[in-house]
């Protein structure tokens, strides 16, 4: 069976921006969900900000292995009660890849649990993406040990997150500024991948090495077993092995 895939889009700029248009006229989220299609092992369907439920109602995210996630301009907008079931899903195991601004959405602060603040400057400057472990499997594909993009928006240090348990790409830009730019976490049973590129305005969805990462990373975050949910009780007359009340006498 295939990778099951959602790819959720803000879909706010592409509606309201020429050059965002000329870049992405069928919107960000359909050339990501295009690139994944791309490979037999990954079926991806899309989902954006202005459907009924966000697109994410509990009969898709309970279909759904993985998650991807691009948000920016509206992050205020997005229903509470939809990032509470999307924490829940995560938890329970299914995977998460945050993209680019969505560093700052509810979901993504809600499960670090910090401010996941940064600086930035948009000034379409060049970016080497070095991988710090080229034997990742989010890593594997991409020839050398860095690639580049020729413009994007600079996000630098510091990053407002948990120490992650794994950082897979570091970032540098043209105008010196560093950001950890690929970097894991563990939630519940959910895996969950940040990936720094992406700003709108800049054709990076269409770069063969980011699609190639994207690829491999909802690989990597697809789920290994589904956590319960839920805090049941154990009665004692269900206990594995028979319980003696302290004080009791034993015949």
């Amino acid at each position: 069976m295939p990778l099951k895939v959602t790819v959720w889009g803000e879909n706010k700029h592409e509606k309201t921006n020429k050059d965002v248009q000329k870049i992405y006229p069928k919107g960000m989220h359909t050339v990501i969900a295009d690139a994944l299609n791309k490979d037999k092992e990954i079926k991806a369907i899309t989902a954006t900000l202005d459907q009924a439920e966000h697109g994410l109602t509990q009969k898709v995210l309970d279909d759904t292995d993985v998650l991807s996630w691009w948000g920016h301009a509206a992050h205020g907008d997005v229903k509470d009660e939809i990032v509470d079931r999307v924490q829940k899903r995560v938890l329970e195991g299914m995977g998460l890849i945050v993209l680019h601004s969505g560093h700052h959405s509810k979901i993504f602060k809600r499960l670090l649990g910090t401010s996941c603040d940064l600086t930035w400057r948009e000034a379409g400057e060049r970016e080497r993406l070095w991988m710090c472990n080229p034997g990742h499997a989010i890593a594997q594909g991409i020839k050398g040990t860095y690639f580049e993009l020729a413009e994007e928006e600079m996000y630098g240090e510091p990053f407002g997150i948990p120490n992650p348990d794994e950082v897979v790409f570091l970032s540098w830009f043209q105008g010196g500024e560093a950001f950890r730019s690929g970097v894991t976490y563990k939630r519940g049973a959910g895996k969950i991948f940040y990936f720094r590129p992406g700003h709108e305005t800049y054709p990076t969805y269409h770069d063969a090495n980011v699609q190639t990462v994207l690829r491999n990373a909802v690989k990597w975050a697809k789920p290994e077993g589904r956590f319960p949910a839920g805090c049941p009780n154990v009665p004692v007359e269900k206990a594995l092995e028979k319980i003696v009340a302290k004080g009791a006498s034993v015949h």
